[in-house]
């Protein structure tokens, strides 16, 4: 079933507040919501995803010459699992202040003319616009100034991803229930680690949230972007804003292409609730991201996830 969440003009803000409110109310009933207005023209998106498809259409041994290992999470993967499955899917990751040296996970590039400068143009717009929401959430939590953002403001450890779903001779149906009898799925169900996620994509609806029971494909709405909170938002937020479940169905006929940034704070953070009485204790982000990439790249048995620090 396709279901459009709310849509949300941000070209106000910081300082609307009829669109902050539109933004609690969707974090809330949703957890996701698109935005309109949010200042990147069709040129820019056109050209980021134009280089996506080409990193991807590079030879098999280009793309593997960027390939991320246990250490290091950054680069090309075709082997990623979520909560222990394999996708059908392969991404290419970069971020953690873009490969400068000395950080703990630097990015890798491959050698493609242009495609830098592409990919940090976007991160760049990608982390403004997150912040501009990530403010608008705070505020909407009615706290005090910087209780979220103050955590981002100095350091923070967000990455972009991009992903390839090649076609599938063996879709799941994209009817199909929480647990899936037959087929393969782009990304199996999973919630985003971090605070909250910005996703640009092509054409071609996939993603779905589960709502209800029941999961319901997102119609992308032209020029906007897709936008979903995170297991850390929903601790601060002490699950007034709770991260929704999603997945990607595959396709059987088409390719897609699409790019989620994901805010993430600095690895030092730990997350606690914001009002009480608590339902979590202290989240560190470093450890839980740590654990997350690390179940994401190989089975190493129960994938970690926020309910195991619910009080």
């Amino acid at each position: 079933m396709s279901l459009n969440v709310p849509t949300i003009d941000i070209s106000g803000l910081p300082d609307d507040p009829v669109a902050r409110d539109e933004i609690a109310r969707a974090c809330e009933a949703w957890g996701f919501f698109q935005i309109v207005g949010h200042g990147i023209d069709e040129t820019a998106t056109s050209a980021f995803l134009d280089a996506t498809r080409t990193f991807f259409h590079l030879p098999l041994d280009e793309r593997l010459a960027v390939r991320r290992d246990a250490e290091n999470p950054m680069g090309f993967y075709d082997e990623e699992l979520t909560k222990n499955t394999r996708d059908w899917k392969q991404v290419y990751d970069f971020g953690i202040d873009l490969g400068d040296a000395g950080v703990a996970h630097p990015s890798r590039w491959p050698d493609v003319d242009g495609f830098r400068d592409i990919m940090t143009g976007w991160y760049r717009r990608c982390e403004a616009i997150s912040m501009t929401l990530l403010d608008a959430i705070e505020q909407s939590l009615d706290v005090a100034p910087g209780s979220i953002a103050d955590s981002f403001r100095t350091r923070h450890t967000s990455f972009l991803r991009l992903n390839f779903y090649p076609v599938c001779d063996d879709p799941a149906p994209a009817d199909s229930g929480t647990e899936i009898t037959h087929g393969s799925l782009g990304v199996n169900r999973h919630t985003d680690a971090g605070a909250l996620t910005v996703l640009v994509q092509d054409d071609v609806p996939a993603l779905q949230v589960n709502k209800d029971n029941r999961w319901h494909t997102i119609v992308p709405e032209p020029g906007g972007m897709i936008i979903n909170i995170g297991d850390m938002m929903q601790v601060w937020s002490n699950d007034r804003f709770q991260a929704p479940e999603h997945r990607v169905i595959a396709n059987a006929s088409r390719e897609r292409f699409s790019a989620p940034f994901f805010l993430n704070p600095d690895y030092r953070t730990d997350c606690v609730p914001l009002t009480t009485p608590a339902r979590y204790r202290p989240v560190n982000w470093g450890h839980f991201r740590d654990e997350r990439a690390s179940g994401d790249y190989a089975d190493y048995g129960e994938e970690i996830q926020i309910s195991q620090f619910r009080l």
